[in-house]
Formats: C-alpha cells, structure tokens, sequence
C-alpha cells in the first residue's frame, strides 16, 4: 500500500528469513529465495552496510540456514560477507568501526559521531566465531574476538553483551571460562543495579540507571536467561526469565492496539492507576524480541501460556497492522505507518 526504501540493496529480509521458510516447510518459496541468492546476491557493490546488521542478518541468516541444509552456496556466500566485513576491524583500538564499504574495503564511524556502540560491537562474536570453525579460517574469531573481553558494562552495553554471551559459551564448549563469568557477572549485575518493580501490579523490569523506563529491546532477557537456566546456569535465572517476560507481555496488553511502544515508563508509585505510560505517539516497530523470548519459555517450560501469548501477538498485528507487514504510529491508537 505504501512505498518504501532498500536497506543496503542486500536482500536483508529475505536472506534473513531463509532459515525460517525451510524450518515452516515453506520449500517452493526456499527455492525461489535460493535462486536470488544464487543468481542476484552480489557483494561486490559500492555501498557502505552497517557491521553489526550485516552480521546477524546476513552473516547469520547465510550461517543458519547452510547448518539446515548443507548447501555450500550459503557457507560460500558467508565468507564473501564475512571478508569484506573485516576491514572495519582495521582500527588502532581493534575495535570496529560501524560501517563497511563492502566494495572498496573501507570502513568509518557512523556519520553522527565518531564512537562506535558497544552494545554492536560485543554482539557479533558468535557468528564469524562459527565462521572461523566451518571455514577453519582463524581470521574471522581472531579478529572479532580480540577485544570483547575488554568492553565493560553499562546499561546499552549490557543489552549486547547478555545477548550475545550465553549462545557463545554454549556454542563453543571449549572450555573457556572468559564468556560464562562475563554473563553471570552481568547478570548478578543487573539484578543488583536495574531491576526495579512497577505500581499497582508489581510488574518486574529491568530500567536504566536512575530512570523508569525501558525499551523493547531489553525483552530479549527473559529468552537469554532461559536459555543458560536450560543449559545448566543457575536455576534462579529461570526465575526471572518468567517474572521478566509476563512485563514483556503487558507491554502488549495494556496498550488499545494490543501492541507493545518502543519505550515504556513503569510507574513506581503508590496509587498509581496503572503500572505502563507511553509517551505521545510512541510507535511500535515490528520488534521481535518479545515473541523470540516467548519461544524460548514456551520450549523450555512446556506452559503453554506462552504458546497462546505468542499467538495473541500476532493476531494484534493482523487485526492493526492490515496493510502487510507495518510498523504502527501510535499503540494507543490504530494507525499504520505503512508497509515495511
């Protein structure tokens, strides 16, 4: 209904959602993304592509979906990205710039500073790790891996850091301790310091310093900390994965849209009417770490609560968000922004 723009020019969404197509058993609809990728998918462009993007949407997206079909074409393709991605390491710090010229092999800080985001640069370890292993090519882990151990931890920070840690220590089982005592010393450090609880309900959520609110993106936390209880971590982690994502979950109904804002702020106070306010016209995105967190719970735990919360989301979205896919312009309303 509504035009829109080409991030990059990659085909970010439809190799991203290659490995989803094959697990649904979407195989006519595979093979025709296969073909683009085969046929149309060239890196060699003059175009700058943000790091951390192309890392978990193509870089991973490629990875993925060659661990479930064994077709080199993907593996082939992911080290083409994988290389022309190394030069924004080429920094006297290690630490990467945010854009790549994929063509030239140049690389920058974002246009609006000059600093990079650690939350970006400490979440990308886990795919060229899983490069370096299929390819035995040492760069790729080597080169993201130098300095991650060096970053420390803030609020945006940890939002990456927790993230990225625990699939890491899962995924090597190597032995190394440096991943697993970063997450459960991150983890102890966001109990301590962010957890907070909301008025009336007693909502529990994770803030920022010295403040009420919190994005959507920290509902990624309730799937991490599910996913390191089911892998041996400490029970209570389990906990408070299930404390944090019935918050993630009223974030969704509370609002008339049934759609959860970008940003919410708890309230805190006695006699409050209600525990989430939304600022004026603050849009919901199409975020999904709310509904990856829910499959987590919802495989982990075999409560089916979290199966039907899942599918209660994406009834919202088809009951608002009416023309395709839509980010929605204000979650106390019911107005689109248009397709995405």
């Amino acid at each position: 209904r509504f035009g829109g723009t080409e991030w990059f020019g990659l085909g970010l969404t439809l190799i991203d959602a290659l490995d989803t197509m094959w697990i649904l058993g979407l195989k006519e609809e595979f093979e025709e993304a296969r073909a683009w990728v085969s046929t149309e998918l060239s890196f060699n462009r003059n175009v700058d592509v943000n790091l951390f993007e192309s890392t978990i949407r193509i870089l991973g997206g490629l990875l993925s979906t060659y661990h479930l079909t064994g077709d080199s074409l993907f593996l082939d393709k992911a080290k083409d990205i994988g290389s022309r991605l190394m030069p924004a390491f080429k920094t006297p710090s290690k630490i990467p710039y945010s854009d790549v010229n994929i063509g030239k092999g140049t690389a920058h800080p974002p246009r609006w500073t000059s600093d990079s985001t650690v939350a970006e640069v400490t979440s990308i370890q886990l795919e060229f790790r899983e490069l370096t292993r299929l390819t035995q090519d040492p760069q790729y882990q080597v080169t993201t891996g130098r300095r991650s151990r060096e970053h420390g931890g803030g609020v945006h920070q940890l939002e990456g850091k927790l993230d990225g840690l625990v699939p890491m220590f899962i995924n090597t089982n190597s032995g190394e301790c440096v991943c697993l005592c970063d997450y459960l010393q991150a983890v102890e450090g966001v109990k301590k310091n962010l957890l907070q609880k909301s008025s009336p309900g007693g909502l529990t959520f994770v803030g920022e310093s010295h403040t009420d609110s919190s994005d959507h993106l920290v509902c990624f936390l309730p799937g991490t900390l599910a996913l390191g209880a089911h892998n041996g971590l400490p029970a209570d982690h389990m906990d408070l994965a299930k404390e944090l994502m019935e918050t993630c979950y009223q974030m969704y109904v509370q609002m008339e849209t049934g759609l959860s804002p970008e940003i919410v702020h708890f309230n805190m106070h006695q006699g409050s009417i209600r525990d989430i306010d939304v600022k004026l016209a603050d849009r919901h995105n199409l975020r999904p770490e709310t509904v990856e967190s829910l499959f987590y719970l919802y495989r982990f735990t075999n409560d089916q609560k979290y199966q039907q919360w899942g599918w209660e989301i994406l009834q919202r979205h088809k009951r608002v968000a009416w023309s395709a896919a839509a980010s929605v312009v204000q979650v106390r309303a019911q107005t689109c922004n248009g397709a995405v």
